[in-house]
């Protein structure tokens, strides 16, 4: 019986051994992942290790963006605030224009609706119509040009197309004004694409300038300058997709308020051919 024992004892030591050695393994490698983990993590490059370890070349044409971006961006807001007031302030003058029976009246609140372009057209339109009515009655026109309703013995006017001409001028002024500025936002969006090529195009020179240099095509060689390459691509796509959308807007935005002043120098003409001619 004792013999039968021994093996048996002699192979559960053994095993007993092997499984401690296994077990010391398992818990080694255990402790050495995360280790390797934060080794692979470190050394794999972010996007700020890419643009901080980036060539000179490659640093001025994402300053060269970004410089283009932000004033893009401050002109798009600008011109949101400006337009937004011009569209309030039309829609009040227009009120006041169409309630009032004097141009006097009119004239009274043009100076706190001055954002409007409407405004403009009335006070160039008023302008020349007073201007006209003092050469023919210098004592009774500007009673009359202050109100155009006034029954008998008005003044008629020398030019109706002085007027009209009057009011396109003003109209052209008007324009310039809310044009102002809107064209860089086209320049942005013509130029910036073809600056991120250029910053592409020269990430790529040096990949293959470092294939040359080393011989080898190895991927952590090229890996870099391509990498540099493809974020001055995105860099010039951000800065010209938000031109051109809002270029597109602010465009309409202007045709809208043409459309409006070349309605206002209909009405304001009625007017002064029913009352003054």
């Amino acid at each position: 019986m004792s013999g039968t024992r021994c093996p048996s004892g002699a192979f559960s030591y053994v095993a007993e051994a092997r499984l401690r050695t296994l077990g010391r393994v398992f818990l080694a490698l255990l402790l050495q992942a995360p280790d390797s983990s934060a080794t692979d993590s470190s050394s794999s490059p972010t996007i700020v290790a890419v643009l901080a370890r980036s060539s000179p070349v490659t640093k001025l044409v994402l300053l060269t963006l970004a410089i283009l971006s932000i004033v893009s961006w401050s002109i798009i807001l600008y011109k949101a605030w400006t337009f937004g007031r011009s569209a309030r302030q039309s829609q009040s003058f227009l009120d006041v224009f169409r309630r009032s029976n004097k141009f006097s009246e009119v004239q009274a609140v043009c100076v706190s609706l001055r954002e409007s372009p409407l405004v403009g057209l009335f006070q160039a339109g008023y302008t020349e119509l007073t201007a006209q009515l003092r050469q023919n009655t210098p004592a009774e026109a500007p009673a009359i040009a202050s109100n155009p309703r006034a029954p008998a013995n008005r003044p008629t006017l020398k030019s109706l197309t002085a007027v009209d001409r009057a009011l396109m001028r003003a109209s052209i002024v008007e324009v310039n004004k809310l044009e102002r500025r809107i064209p860089f936002l086209a320049t942005t969006a013509s130029m910036a694409p073809f600056i991120g090529l250029f910053g592409t195009v020269w990430g790529i020179l040096a990949a293959f300038q470092n294939i040359g240099q080393t011989g080898s095509t190895n991927l952590a060689i090229v890996a870099l300058p391509i990498a540099e390459a493809l974020v001055a691509t995105a860099a010039g796509l951000a800065a010209a997709i938000p031109a051109v959308y809002f270029y597109n807007q602010l465009t309409q935005r202007v045709k809208l308020f043409t459309s409006e002043m070349d309605d206002f120098a209909m009405e304001f003409l009625n007017i002064a051919e029913r009352n003054f001619t």
